[in-house]
């Protein structure tokens, strides 16, 4: 089977993320991988309206990895975009962007697409592939729960809740306020008991064996660096991490009580994701708390891996 050289660029909510890697069948090897923060999402969810600052800072990313991927000879670029592309109610003013700056076109998929890919992504690891997983991919603008084993999804959807969108909902000073993270976490808890239990539940009570819950994306990539003081991105160390409930919650409390200078100081912590995290870590508390997992095992595969096998 021959090996293809492709590029995927996500567009999300809150970074633009690039993807450069080897294709043989299901075998995907990364040769580069590079995140760019642009927060096309800031001050978004109040008029769905992109603004014209963000997009242009978004477009100008998109160029600069397109010239990336033509630099590493990818043989194919693929531009695609989630949330709030998907919910803008300006979408074009982006693409359109996006093409003027890079002559690149831009796919905006559905959650259910992005789901699946998800999915897809994180069973390319055979590991995780022979087990029932609930995989959890926390973006800036959505949140997909995936349940499946191995190709076999039972369960997939995407819900309006992202470490983005839940800033914006509940802004906070800094530090938050012990009343800030109260009204943060009781609306949280509300959301995953009301909207995402009913849905997911059948699908959890027919599925045999254990369910290891498995975390992708930004957020758990960031907690497993935390975790093990890591000044880098090393895949390797990342996805041996496993990461119990208390350490989620023990990570949520110092974070929550530190003011932004001193999260950007912390270790593993990336400084543009000083923000983000305190909204991406209870996300992850509280879907632990309310379907009862006391383990998070963590996947950097995801979308693009799926994404770049669909080339």
């Amino acid at each position: 089977m021959e090996t293809v050289r492709r590029a995927v660029i996500d567009v999300g909510t809150n970074s633009i993320k690039l993807l450069v890697a080897d294709v043989r069948g299901r075998e995907v090897s990364p040769v580069h991988e590079e995140s760019r923060q642009t927060r096309l999402g800031k001050g978004f969810y109040e008029t769905h309206r992109l603004q014209p600052e963000t997009i242009a800072h978004t477009a100008e990313a998109v160029w600069e990895f397109g010239e990336i991927a033509r630099e590493r000879n990818s043989s194919s670029i693929r531009v695609i975009a989630t949330s709030a592309a998907r919910d803008a109610v300006n979408p074009r003013d982006l693409t359109n962007a996006i093409e003027r700056a890079s002559g690149l076109r831009t796919e905006i998929i559905t959650g259910a697409r992005e789901a699946d890919w998800a999915f897809q992504g994180v069973a390319t690891d055979a590991d995780l592939a022979q087990h029932p997983l609930l995989l959890l991919d926390v973006g800036g603008g959505s949140t997909e729960f995936i349940l499946g084993h191995g190709q076999k999804k039972s369960f997939a959807h995407s819900f309006p809740l992202g470490t983005v969108r839940l800033m914006e909902k509940f802004p906070h000073g800094d530090p938050p306020t012990r009343g800030e993270f109260t009204k943060c976490r009781d609306w949280l808890k509300d959301f995953l008991h009301h909207e995402v239990r009913p849905q997911l539940e059948p699908a959890l009570k027919n599925e045999t064996g254990e369910i290891q819950l498995v975390g992708t994306g930004g957020t758990t990539s960031i907690l497993a660096r935390l975790e093990k003081k890591m000044d880098h991105f090393d895949r390797e160390k990342i996805e041996r991490t496993v990461l119990t409930f208390d350490q989620i919650v023990a990570h949520r409390k110092n974070l929550w009580q530190l003011p932004l200078a001193r999260r950007k100081e912390t270790p593993g912590l990336p400084k543009t994701r000083a923000d983000v995290i305190l909204t991406g870590v209870l996300i992850y508390e509280c879907v632990m708390a309310e379907f009862g997992f006391q383990q998070l095992r963590v996947s950097t595969r995801g979308l693009r891996f799926a994404a770049v096998m669909d080339s």
